[in-house]
């Protein structure tokens, strides 16, 4: 499996509950929106400094879980958010873990400091990404960087919303990339539905975020399933030495034929 899976919670023990399910993840990505819906932080208000340390406790214990993934943290950003303030936020926040990348939104300030987090080595992840051109200004800002330091995170489920379908940013700018130098590498986000985890492995995607629920069902199809194991066959003989019979091919045959004679008057 070419893609990576990630978790997109803010909930340590969904981190739990996601290894004992899979037995793995390559890693995690966490927002403000999905530390608000932490259960230690519902019905509460913190001062910012005290939501600060919330949100480094919270990511210190997933990181610890999956310390050879990585995490995704996110800088606080409205419009009128500098790029120094982002890089500020940066800095401080790539401190928190050993496996932080830093969520940065793609907007003039945030490609600014994007390029600077860059050239000091630290990692991010471009979020909320809804255009082609959104994400060739973030290949084009952070160009240099070392393949594992960028990751895009084009919004598919934001853009189902609206109408269009999410998943063909995708394969856009994945088919965009392969011109390129590889070093951006494509997260799938905001996805909703086992379709869109899916597809997003079908069109080589390199990373896949999804919420505990679509992994589970993700889980459960994979279960349902019987593997089919593979055989080791000589290709180099004549076609009438393979065993080439198989019921289901009979029965297919039997049933085209039933379909077309019934159609015969």
């Amino acid at each position: 499996m070419k893609s990576k899976i990630f978790l997109d919670s803010g909930d340590p023990k969904e981190t739990k509950e996601a290894l004992n399910l899979l037995g793995f993840l390559d890693g995690q990505t966490t927002n403000p929106s999905l530390i608000a819906k932490n259960p230690k932080a519902q019905g509460k208000k913190f001062s910012e400094q005290e939501i600060s340390s919330f949100y480094k406790g919270v990511v210190t214990e997933i990181s610890k879980l999956i310390p050879k993934g990585s995490v995704s943290v996110e800088v606080y950003a409205d419009k009128d958010t500098s790029a120094d303030k982002l890089l500020e936020q940066a800095r401080e926040m790539f401190a928190w873990i050993p496996n932080a990348h830093i969520k940065l939104p793609i907007t003039k300030t945030g490609l600014e400091a994007a390029k600077r987090c860059t050239k000091e080595g630290i990692r991010v992840n471009m979020t909320l990404c809804f255009s082609q051109g959104q994400a060739a200004a973030v290949y084009a800002a952070t160009f240099g960087a070392k393949k594992g330091d960028v990751f895009i995170s084009p919004f598919v489920g934001r853009l189902d919303d609206k109408g269009l379908n999410g998943m063909d940013l995708i394969k856009n700018i994945i088919e965009m990339y392969k011109y390129g130098d590889g070093h951006v590498e494509v997260l799938s986000a905001s996805v909703r539905s086992l379709n869109h985890l899916l597809y997003s492995q079908a069109l080589g995607c390199d990373i896949v975020t999804a919420p505990l629920k679509v992994l589970k069902e993700w889980k459960e199809n994979m279960n349902q399933l019987k593997p089919i194991d593979y055989r080791e066959i000589d290709l180099n003989k004549p076609w009438q030495d393979y065993d080439i019979s198989h019921e289901m091919t009979d029965a297919g045959i039997k049933k085209f034929i039933s379909d077309w004679t019934g159609l015969i008057k």
